[in-house]
């Protein structure tokens, strides 16, 4: 299902030109228009998804082979020095588009781009605690 109100939507169905690196049946890879480096790339799903949450199993598992296989090509043909794969999932994520999507980030030394956190004192009872709950939702 697709969203008509969604600029990934028109993207990824072709009504709104971009470049494309990559496309199948799923999955259409283009370059950011705001990229955080040189080569970002996103991977969008043609289906509309708003995120992770509402993503089937078959597309995610898909999303994968398709991310390896992009970053790898990006890696050859700009020679980044590494790159990060990321998601967002919720406004405080930073998702700002709500239409599932996956960036390819290459990234080179003394680039601009940032992912950082504090790192926090791990409260183990409470980890424990949560394991637990978890472990019961995944079974």
């Amino acid at each position: 299902m697709k969203d008509p109100e969604c600029i990934f939507c028109k993207i990824a169905g072709g009504e709104i030109p971009s470049t494309t690196l990559y496309e199948d049946e799923d999955f259409r890879v283009i370059f950011d228009i705001s990229p955080a480096s040189f080569g970002h790339a996103l991977i969008l799903p043609k289906e509309h998804y708003a995120n992770v949450y509402e993503l089937g199993d078959n597309e995610a598992s898909k999303l994968f082979v398709v991310a390896k296989k992009v970053a790898a090509a990006i890696k050859e043909e700009t020679g980044c020095d590494g790159l990060n794969i990321l998601q967002n999932n919720g406004e405080i994520a930073g998702q700002t588009i709500f239409h599932f999507h996956t960036h390819i980030i290459p990234r080179y030394k003394g680039d601009s781009a940032t992912i950082t956190w504090k790192h926090l004192e791990p409260e183990m009872d409470k980890l424990s605690a949560l394991a637990e709950n978890i472990k019961s939702k995944l079974q």
